[in-house]
């Protein structure tokens, strides 16, 4: 099998949105010309099915991979990945979504850090944003819920740059199929982060409701669910600790006469039930991380996803 050699490989997953892709594969034919790539996961789409025309007739080489059922965009961008680590390994990829939101013009700008031996991986971060004042609201939230609970800092998202290696890395990483993110996070590859602009979507809307978002959030921390769930068996501990502590006090007060009538009975049973709650809680987080770090699951074949592979004329051999 060939093994071609492009300037950049484009990652993107593309789902009932054929506008915009066919949008941003323009985009990159004029910021790149011939030098780059497109490897563009069909995300199951029904009503528009991408076509590899739309590559092809921006006048870039590239692959259109089309799946048999909806993935979501997380599991998409992970079988681009690994199609990219299988069949063009020694390329740069840059992971990017295909609505707009991640500019094309950035690109080389996200690329320029890689330069450097001690860089594996560029984030994009947004300098600003096109967002209602509820998403941020929301983001900011999630953000200081991810630091709490995981101990890591996120401030990031799927556009990125990779060399090589990272692509290889990342590919044979299971957390790969659950947040991209949370992946580049955990794989303990050097990562620099590039302040750059967000754009607005080329047309339409995002399919993503709040529901998916928040679901995209906790994926996240599912990553680090080793280190979330010590956190949170910590806490659980430190509010059973608490609660006896308390419920020594209230019999203290109670001999020494200092305690209404009624009030020692209940302040003891809530604090008994707090007690068992939360010591079953640690209890149980202390099992399940067990769990976790014994019954991991071995890397999905992305190729048990593919219903088809289209390429441009002049790759039929990637």
């Amino acid at each position: 099998m060939k093994r071609a050699r492009y300037g950049l490989v484009v990652v993107t997953p593309v789902y009932e949105d054929t506008e915009a892709a066919t949008r941003l594969f323009k985009e990159l034919a004029a910021e790149f010309a011939q030098g780059v790539f497109v490897v563009a996961v069909d995300d199951g789409s029904v009503r528009q099915p991408l076509d590899i025309s739309t590559v092809s007739e921006a006048g870039l080489s590239g692959v259109v991979i089309k799946l048999k059922r909806n993935v979501g965009h997380q599991r998409a961008i992970a079988i681009g990945i690994n199609y990219a680590a299988e069949h063009l390994p020694d390329n740069t990829v840059v992971v990017m979504d295909s609505d707009g939101e991640d500019l094309p013009g950035t690109i080389k700008s996200l690329m320029q850090p890689l330069a450097d031996p001690d860089v594996d991986i560029v984030v994009a971060h947004r300098k600003s944003r096109v967002e209602t004042w509820r998403f941020r609201a929301f983001y900011l939230a999630y953000k200081w819920f991810f630091k709490l609970l995981s101990g890591r800092k996120i401030s990031f998202g799927n556009f990125m740059a990779l060399k090589p290696a990272a692509v290889k890395r990342l590919a044979a990483m299971q957390e790969l199929w659950i947040h991209i993110a949370g992946c580049a996070l955990v794989s303990k590859l050097r990562m620099v982060a590039c302040p750059l602009d967000r754009g607005p979507r080329y047309a339409g809307h995002s399919k993503m409701n709040f529901v998916g978002l928040a679901l995209h959030g906790f994926k996240g921390l599912m990553v680090f669910a080793e280190d979330v769930l010590v956190r949170v068996g910590i806490a659980c501990a430190l509010v059973a600790v608490l609660s006896v502590i308390a419920s020594v006090a209230a019999i203290v007060l109670k001999l020494i006469g200092f305690a209404t009538p009624g009030w020692f009975s209940v302040a003891l049973g809530i604090l008994l039930l707090v007690f068992l709650q939360t010591g079953t809680l640690t209890l149980m987080t202390l099992m399940l991380t067990g769990v976790v770090r014994g019954g991991m699951i071995a890397n999905l074949a992305y190729t048990e996803f593919v219903d088809s592979y289209a390429h441009t004329h002049s790759d039929q051999t990637i």
